[in-house]
């Protein structure tokens, strides 16, 4: 059975496109883009678990695409 890991990110209309290609790259797929408690977009996504190992890896790749995008 496929197991999956989640991970939601704030998407910046001035830079949506290279923020969702960003996630793509990393595996990431798209599932759902609701406006978030602050007015702005959120995008989920989701991609198949690595297994062992993997747990913090949504957490990890939203910090190096905070990073990227200026926010941390």
């Amino acid at each position: 059975m496929t197991t999956w890991e989640y991970m939601t990110t704030p998407l910046l209309i001035h830079n949506t496109a290279a923020i969702l290609n960003n996630w793509g790259k990393q595996g990431w797929e798209l599932v759902q883009v609701v406006t978030g408690p602050e007015g702005g977009l959120v995008g989920y996504f989701k991609r198949p678990s690595g297994g062992e190992g993997s747990a913090n890896a949504g957490l990890d790749a939203a910090a190096v695409a905070a990073r990227q995008f200026g926010q941390g």
